[in-house]
């Protein structure tokens, strides 16, 4: 198939478990909650999303003909920007990843040394052959994917409280303080923030994930 990917890059991981882990970052293009434009988000099925994943044109980004093309890419950015050590680190994210990410893809990174990771909504079964996967649920109705390495619950969301999802088949559960959007966007992320600390406070399976890679002012 031919893989149409947003933007890669390589970056620290911002959030979650693996957070400051030096990574490349994989954007897919396209979601299947959402169209990415703004005049559809008020009857989106998430409409708190504050990623751009249409088209092809962040950086690197584009049309990856073969899984091997795209794997020998993300593996030359990685080559580039360290110094061979540690362990090749490759995270695929979108919008939803698992639109387009398989075993063939999944198998070339392999390949070329890298763990890779999903960052995913759970609307669409993860192959067992993804070495992290990290699911963000947006819909309770349609989370099919409902075990993995961790849970990440932007909070809140008035439809999916923790409680709904904290019996699942997972090692680490976070809450991420929903960003705002609009004029009043820092008011709401920080009064988010507080309400995150105070659930995690009172329910210790969960931690907090901050976004550390936009404190730190990177990608």
């Amino acid at each position: 198939m031919t893989y149409t990917v947003k933007e890669l890059f390589y970056t620290l991981q911002g959030e979650g478990a693996q957070a400051g882990r030096a990574a490349v970052f994989c954007r897919f293009a396209g979601c299947n909650l959402w169209s990415g434009r703004e005049q559809d988000r008020a009857t989106a099925e998430c409409t708190f999303c504050d990623t751009d994943f249409i088209g092809t044109g962040g950086p690197g980004g584009g049309k990856f003909a073969t899984a091997d093309h795209l794997a020998a890419t993300a593996r030359a950015l990685w080559d580039s920007e360290t110094d061979g050590s540690g362990i090749p680190y490759i995270v695929c994210t979108g919008g939803e990843p698992l639109l387009q990410l398989d075993i063939p893809l999944i198998n070339a990174l392999h390949e070329k040394g890298f763990e890779v990771a999903v960052e995913t909504n759970g609307t669409l079964p993860a192959p067992a052959e993804l070495d992290w996967v990290c699911v963000s649920p947006k819909r309770l109705d349609k989370l099919v994917q409902t075990s993995g390495h961790e849970l990440k619950l932007v909070y809140p969301q008035p439809d999916l409280p923790p409680e709904d999802v904290a019996h699942l088949d997972f090692k680490y559960f976070f809450l991420q303080p929903m960003d705002g959007i609009g004029p009043d966007a820092e008011n709401i992320r920080l009064e988010n923030t507080k309400k995150c600390v105070e659930y995690c406070q009172a329910h210790p399976k969960w931690r907090i994930s901050l976004q550390t890679h936009k404190i730190l002012g990177i990608a």
